[in-house]
C-alpha cells in the first residue's frame, strides 16, 4: 500500500507522522510541522479556497530546508543528545539550546510561543541577554529535530548549547555587525557629501547638478538600505507573516517608506528626498545595536567562563600506584576512582581528593577569592580550578553532571531561565506599545494631510523611529544581567530570577549561626563522661552515631575519634535535634541535651552547667540508662559577620538570629554581634514557622544558612542564601550561593542588588519619560527622520551604559 500524501505539498507522509489541520469540515493529513503551520494559517485567514482552486503543488517546507532538516535528524540520536539532553522522566526531556538571530526582546517572545504550542512541547524559557533556551518535551510525541526545525521554520537557527560554539556564534554576530555599520557609516558619509551642496545652495542649485546628487545619494543608500538594514526588513516581514507586531516593524516601516519617497522623488525630479536622513538613522541605529550587543555578551562572560573551565583532555594514571606512567584521555571518559595527574599550571578535570603532592589551587573563577587555597594528601580539589604551583595525583570522585561546577552551571542557567515579575511586565508593556505607536503613526499621517501634505511622510517616519521601545525592553534584563556576572565573581551566585530584585527589597534579615555567622570549622574542646565509660569510647560511639551527617559538630566528633568505629544500625535522624541509632546493639542518642536523655527521662548532670554557661555547644550522649557522656565543641565567629551586622543595622534592617542551639551559645554569639531578637533552641519547623509568622506581619524575609534543617526555612523565605560549603539541600533550595563563604562579598552583594535595583527603577523612567517627550515633538513636527535615529539609539544606549554602572559597586 503506498504511503499516503501530504494535503498541503503533496510529498509522502512518513510512517511516524500523525499531523492534521481541519480544512473545509474533514481533518487533512500533513507530513510535517512546517505544511501544518501554514495550512492552518492559510484556514484562520479565511483562504481555505486556495485548495480547490490551485493548479501546483506549493514547496515543502521539507524541501525548502532539505540540508537544515537532514542535519537536525541526528539531533534525535540518543548518543549525540548525552551531552545536552537531561531525562527528567518517562520519556520527559529538556535540553540546553542556543539560539541564533534573536535581536530583540520580541524575537524572544515570538520563539516562546511559537514553539511552546507545538504538540509535545511542555515548557519553553528563553533568556534574552544570553541567548539560552530550555526546552521540555514529550519524546514520545515530538522529537528533538522537529523542535528544532519549528525554530528554523521561523528564521532563527538552534543548536545544542556549546561553549566554543556559542563564543563562535557571538564572534559571528560582532563581525556581521561590524560590518553592517561601517557600509552604513561609509554610505552616511557619501550620502552628505552630495547632499550638503544641496543644502547650502538653498535652490539657487542647476536643475540638471541638484538631479546628479540625488542620483549618486539614492545609488549610494542602496547598499545601507538592503545590506545594512537587510535585518530590520527581513524581522518586520517574519513579524507580519505571523501575524504580530515586533520592534523592528516600525522601523522598517519608516526606513521603508523614507527610501520609497526618496526614490520617486528622484525619479520624477520633484519633491523632497531623505537619503541623508535614512542612512544616518541606520547608521546611529546599527551602532547602538552593536554597543548593546558588546555590552550584553561582556556581561555574560562570567558565567560563559565557567562553562569552558573543564578542559577537554586529562592525564589518567591507569596503573597507580603501582605504576605511574600516564596517558591521554577524554575528560568526558573519567570514571569515579581513577587516578589524575595534575600538573603544576594544569587544569583540576573533575572533583576528587589530593592522594599525592602539596600545592595550591586558584579558584577565584568558582569562588571568587582571589587568594590560592592550599592543598595536601586527603584534602578535596574542585574540577576547574588550576593547580598553581606543584604536581599533584588526583582521585576522581565526581564526574560530569555530579561534579560541583556543573551544579553550578546548572544552577546559573537556572535562573537565567526565569523571567522575575518585573521583565515580564515590561515586556508585556513594550509589545502593545508597538501597536499603539502603530494606530498613532496612522492618525498622524492622516492628521498632517489635511494640515500640510508636504510634511506627512517625515513625520510620519520620526513618530514610527523615535518611539519605538527598544530602551523599554532592555530597561530590566540588562540590569539583571550586568548585576548577575558582576555577583558571580565576586562569588556570589545567583540561582533564581527573582532574587537580586527580591534582596533589595528584604526588609527582615533571618541567620543561622553554626557554618553561617560562625565558620562551622568546629573542634572537639573537651569529654565528660559520666556513666563510668571511657572517653575513648564514649567519643567512639559518638563518631559512630554522626558518620553519615554533614553538621559541623559531626566533622569535629569524627575527627577526633579515628577511623575505628563500632557498627550502627536501625539509624533515625531527627532534623535540629540528634540521631537515634542501635550501636552494638545498644540504643542511642546523640544530639541536643533534651533530645538524648529523653531516651531515658534522666536529667542533666549538675556538671553541665558551666558548659552550657561557656557559649560552647554542648551534645549529650545517651542511652536507656541515662546520660553517658557531654561533648563541648568550640566554634570560632566569621571576622566578617560584625560588619555585614553592623551595615544592615544601619541601612534599618532587621535582624534576627534563629537557630537550634543552646540559649546560652546563642546569646554569646549574639551579643558579640549586637543582634537584639534571639531565637533560640528551635527546631526545624520552628524555623519555619517564624519565618511565616514574618512574612503575615509584611515583612521581606531574607534568611541565610548552611545546614539540611535548614532547607525547609530557606524554601519559605522570599530569598535566601545558601553557604558554599554547606548541605547539597541546603543549595538547591536557595536563592544564591555563597561559594567564596565570605561575608564581606554578601555585603557588598546587597550593595549591588539595592543598586541594581535603582538602576532599573532609574532605565524605566527613562524610558518611559523619553517616549513622553519625543511623541509629542514628532508628532508636532519638532524632530527630523535623523534627529529621531538619534533619539533612538541615544535612549537605548543610555539605558546600557547606565547599566553597566552596576559594576562600580564600592566594595568596603
Amino acid at each position: 500500500m503506498p504511503p499516503a500524501s501530504c494535503y498541503h505539498c503533496g510529498l509522502p507522509i512518513p510512517d511516524d507522522v500523525d499531523l492534521s489541520v481541519k480544512i473545509g469540515s474533514e481533518p487533512r493529513a500533513m507530513c510535517c510541522f512546517g505544511c501544518q503551520a501554514v495550512a492552518q494559517s492559510i484556514v484562520d485567514n479565511g483562504l481555505a479556497d486556495y485548495y480547490r482552486s490551485r493548479d501546483a503543488m506549493p514547496e515543502s517546507p521539507r524541501e525548502a530546508m532539505p540540508a537544515i532538516l537532514d542535519q537536525l535528524v541526528m539531533y534525535d540520536h540518543a548518543e549525540f543528545q548525552k551531552s545536552f539532553v537531561k531525562e527528567l522522566g518517562h520519556n520527559e526531556r529538556e535540553a540546553s539550546l542556543l539560539l541564533e538571530g534573536i535581536t530583540c526582546s520580541a524575537c524572544i517572545w515570538l520563539n516562546e510561543q511559537h514553539v511552546g504550542r507545538l504538540p509535545g512541547v511542555t515548557a519553553v524559557n528563553i533568556n534574552y541577554t544570553t541567548r539560552r533556551a530550555r526546552v521540555r518535551w514529550d519524546d514520545s510525541r515530538i522529537k528533538l529535530s522537529d523542535i528544532l526545525a519549528a525554530v528554523a521554520a521561523i528564521g532563527y537557527r538552534a543548536y545544542p548549547y556549546d561553549a566554543a560554539k556559542n563564543e563562535e556564534i557571538s564572534r559571528k554576530e560582532r563581525r556581521d555587525a561590524m560590518w553592517r555599520l561601517w557600509v552604513a557609516g561609509f554610505g552616511m558619509m557619501q550620502v552628505m557629501m552630495y547632499a550638503y551642496p544641496v543644502y547650502i545652495a538653498d535652490g539657487d542649485m542647476a536643475p540638471d547638478i541638484e538631479s546628479l546628487m540625488r542620483w549618486a545619494s539614492m545609488l549610494l543608500t542602496m547598499p545601507v538600505i538592503f545590506y545594512s538594514s537587510a535585518p530590520f526588513f527581513r524581522n518586520a516581514w517574519r513579524d507580519i507573516k505571523l501575524r504580530r507586531v515586533g520592534m523592528d516593524v516600525p522601523v522598517a516601516l519608516g526606513v521603508g517608506a523614507a527610501f520609497v519617497a526618496s526614490c520617486w522623488a528622484t525619479f520624477v525630479q520633484a519633491g523632497e528626498v531623505y537619503f541623508d536622513s535614512v542612512t544616518m538613522f541606520i547608521f546611529f541605529l546599527l551602532g547602538g545595536r552593536y554597543l548593546e550587543m558588546t555590552a550584553r555578551q561582556k556581561a555574560v562572560s562570567v558565567t560563559e567562563a565557567l562553562a569552558r573551565l573543564l578542559p577537554a583532555f586529562a592525564q589518567k594514571m591507569p596503573k597507580f600506584p603501582v605504576d605511574r606512567g600516564t596517558e591521554q584521555c577524554v575528560v568526558a571518559d573519567l570514571r569515579s576512582g581513577d587516578y589524575v595527574m595534575v600538573r603544576a599550571g594544569d587544569i583540576v578535570p573533575a572533583d576528587g581528593r589530593v592522594i599525592e603532592g602539596i600545592s595550591c589551587a586558584n579558584e577565584a573563577l568558582l569562588t571568587g577569592e582571589s587568594k590560592p587555597v592550599s592543598k595536601s594528601p586527603g584534602e578535596a580539589v574542585t574540577g576547574g580550578s588550576i593547580n598553581a604551583e606543584s604536581p599533584l595525583v588526583v582521585q576522581v570522585e565526581q564526574v560530569g553532571e555530579g561534579t560541583r561546577l556543573s551544579a553550578i552551571i546548572q544552577l546559573m542557567e537556572r535562573a537565567a531561565a526565569e523571567k522575575p515579575k518585573i521583565v515580564v511586565l515590561a515586556d508585556r508593556i513594550a509589545s502593545y506599545f508597538v501597536a499603539v505607536l502603530l494606530a498613532v503613526a496612522i492618525l498622524v499621517a492622516v492628521g498632517w494631510y489635511f494640515v500640510d501634505p508636504s510634511k506627512v511622510l517625515w513625520i510620519t517616519v520620526s513618530v514610527l523611529v523615535v518611539t519605538c521601545p527598544c530602551a523599554l525592553s532592555l530597561a530590566t534584563p540588562i540590569a539583571l544581567t550586568v548585576s548577575a556576572g558582576a555577583l558571580a565573581k565576586d562569588g556570589l551566585l545567583v540561582t533564581r530570577g527573582h532574587a537580586i530584585e527580591t534582596l533589595a527589597r528584604a526588609t527582615h534579615f533571618v541567620f543561622d549561626k553554626t557554618g553561617t555567622l560562625t565558620t562551622g570549622h568546629m573542634h572537639l574542646v573537651d569529654v565528660l563522661p559520666t556513666a563510668g565509660e571511657s572517653r575513648d569510647a564514649c567519643l567512639a560511639m559518638a563518631a559512630a552515631l554522626e558518620h553519615a551527617s554533614e553538621h559541623p559538630v559531626a566533622s569535629a566528633l569524627r575527627q577526633a575519634a579515628g577511623e575505628a568505629l563500632p557498627e550502627t544500625s536501625a539509624v533515625i535522624s531527627e532534623p535540629g535535634q540528634g540521631i537515634e541509632a542501635l550501636v552494638a546493639g545498644r540504643c542511642c542518642r546523640i544530639g541536643r541535651p533534651a533530645y538524648a536523655l529523653a531516651l531515658s527521662a534522666a536529667k542533666l548532670p549538675d556538671a553541665a552547667t558551666q558548659w552550657l554557661e561557656s557559649g560552647d555547644t554542648v551534645v549529650a550522649l545517651a542511652d536507656e540508662t541515662g546520660c553517658l557522656a557531654l561533648f563541648r565543641i568550640g566554634d570560632e565567629l566569621r571576622q566578617e559577620s560584625l560588619s555585614l551586622i553592623s551595615e544592615l543595622r544601619a541601612a534599618g534592617k532587621k535582624v534576627i538570629l534563629l537557630t537550634g542551639d543552646a540559649p546560652a551559645v546563642a546569646h554569646l554569639v549574639a551579643g558579640k554581634l549586637g543582634i537584639a531578637d534571639v531565637r533560640a533552641g528551635v527546631t526545624p519547623q520552628g524555623k519555619h514557622d517564624c519565618v511565616t509568622s514574618l512574612q503575615a506581619e509584611g515583612a521581606v524575609v531574607a534568611m541565610l544558612g548552611d545546614g539540611v534543617n535548614d532547607a525547609p526555612v530557606l524554601a519559605q523565605a522570599q530569598v535566601s542564601i545558601a553557604m558554599g560549603g554547606g548541605a547539597q539541600l541546603a543549595r538547591t533550595q536557595s536563592d544564591f550561593i555563597l561559594l567564596s563563604e565570605n561575608l564581606d562579598h554578601l555585603r557588598h552583594g546587597l550593595r549591588r542588588a539595592r543598586k541594581t535595583l535603582q538602576v532599573i527603577h532609574q532605565n524605566l523612567w527613562w524610558s518611559f519619560a523619553y517616549n513622553f517627550v519625543a511623541l509629542p515633538l514628532a508628532i508636532a513636527g519638532y524632530v527630523t527622520p535623523w534627529i529621531a535615529g538619534i533619539g533612538m539609539s541615544a535612549s537605548s544606549l543610555l539605558v546600557v551604559l547606565n547599566s553597566l554602572r552596576i559594576q562600580r559597586v564600592e566594595t568596603d
